[in-house]
């Protein structure tokens, strides 16, 4: 048989993420609390950022930077005028996801955080989850519903409050919505760790729901930045992202919640594969050698068989993780494109997908660039749209007049110095500078 060509395959990527639209809450909430949601304002300056409840947020949409030169990557875009339409406009998003021919997506936000910090942090808790179920009705109906399976709904939940969180993930579940984020450290969030059962009625409506808890690199206060130093160059912090991920691999191997709840589903997007074999092999390592004095209990089991059933990863671009993809677990393997930030592979996924799946068995590309995502996060396209329109080939037909360029609107020139790494300091300082500008 032939290998499989490009334009043959169907690409589900679980990780991208959303800029949110201006008028985001404009339909969702009533005259009454409209007036308390959060909205965009423009400062002096030029740039613009969102306003919640008399507190600026960092950034508009931090390191959406399709379409902009590399030296132009930073904490940027500051401003709607800098983004491509397609993070914040989803009827741009399905051409800029039908010219690189990505059939389906699931969008992580971006003001909120990631995994909804920002109601977390809000003192207010009947403000905080009002608008966190007004966002997740405008993602559910607006953004996912314009165009039905094209978009993986994934909801924010009430972190600060268990019982709500399973009341949430009870009620996105009847408007079809099977995906949750949650925080790869809660304790930076000031809530409970992972090993704690304060947990377990939110793990309990998951498993009820056939939900799946995604918990991505960066979702915690702050941003998510890993150095070793602050005065490291940031090149540490982008290198250590996957570590951030298996140390939350590792505390929930060891917590309770994988064993107690087997039916329980993980996602940990973005930050790769290739670190898993190792992390697999020590810890079954130090379960054979230290379970007597350690007092942990597998049963017949091992660490490493409750990842490959419980755990469902993710890559953007990793050689080495698929060489070992049988060491990793074949069936939980899915793949991200990242769109819109700096890691992302926009507007060439396929041809990179072809370069790094050339010589694997067809069954296997299926498995990793669509079928396995489609069965973790319930999603049947085609009960809605006929297969042979979902392939790279199809959807690329559509979208002939998509400007693929790297030229839209620039920012003004930098003022910093070009010539020394950026820190992550710098980094810590722009996001402040940001939040404290003045308002026009």
């Amino acid at each position: 048989m032939p290998p499989m060509l490009r334009d043959e395959m169907i690409l589900v990527s679980v990780d991208d993420h959303v800029v949110e639209p201006r008028d985001l809450f404009e339909h969702h909430l009533s005259p009454a609390w409209k007036s308390r949601a959060p909205r965009v304002a423009r400062k002096k300056d030029g740039s613009e950022i969102w306003l919640f409840e008399g507190q600026q947020l960092p950034n508009l949409a931090l390191s959406a930077v399709v379409g902009r030169p590399p030296a132009e990557w930073g904490v940027e875009p500051t401003s709607f005028e800098q983004l491509r339409p397609g993070t914040w406009n989803v009827h741009e998003r399905i051409r800029d996801m039908n010219a690189n021919g990505v059939f389906a997506s699931l969008c992580f936000p971006s003001f909120p955080s990631f995994c909804g910090a920002l109601w977390t942090r809000t003192k207010d808790k009947g403000v905080s989850l009002t608008m966190l179920r007004a966002y997740n009705d405008w993602h559910i109906d607006e953004w996912c519903g314009a165009y039905p399976g094209r978009f993986i709904a994934l909801a924010l939940a009430p972190l600060w409050d268990p019982k709500a969180m399973a009341d949430e993930i009870r009620r996105v579940a009847k408007k079809g919505c099977h995906a949750v984020s949650f925080s790869e450290s809660p304790e930076k969030l000031g809530l409970p760790s992972l090993h704690s059962e304060h947990w377990n009625p939110f793990w309990s409506a998951c498993c009820d729901e056939g939900t799946i808890v995604c918990i991505h690199v960066g979702s915690g206060p702050g941003p998510g930045l890993g150095s070793s130093s602050m005065d490291a160059p940031i090149d540490v912090a982008l290198t250590l992202a996957p570590g951030q991920i298996a140390g939350c691999a590792a505390d929930l191997l060891w917590s309770r919640a994988l064993r107690d709840f087997p039916r329980l589903r993980i996602a940990l997007p973005e930050v790769g594969i290739g670190w898993i074999p190792s992390l697999l092999e020590r810890a079954d390592r130090v379960y054979a050698r230290h379970r007597a004095w350690t007092h942990q209990d597998f049963g017949a089991r091992r660490p490493s068989d409750l990842f490959r059933e419980q755990i469902v990863t993710c890559f953007v671009d990793d050689p080495i993780g698929i060489a070992n993809r049988h060491a990793i677990g074949l069936d939980s393997i899915t793949w991200g494109c990242d769109y819109p930030r700096a890691d992302t592979s926009w507007p060439r996924s396929p041809e990179l997908l072809e370069a790094r799946l050339a010589g694997l068995p067809d069954a296997e590309i299926d498995q990793i660039t669509h079928a396995n995502a489609l069965r973790h996060f319930r999603l049947d396209p085609f009960a809605q749209i006929p297969r042979e329109k979902c392939r790279v080939g199809a959807l690329r037909a559509q979208a002939r007049d998509v400007e693929m360029s790297l030229a839209i609107k620039s920012r003004k020139p930098p003022s910093a110095d070009r010539t020394k790494p950026v820190t992550s300091a710098d980094v810590v300082r722009q996001l402040a500078s940001a939040s404290a500008a003045a308002l026009e």
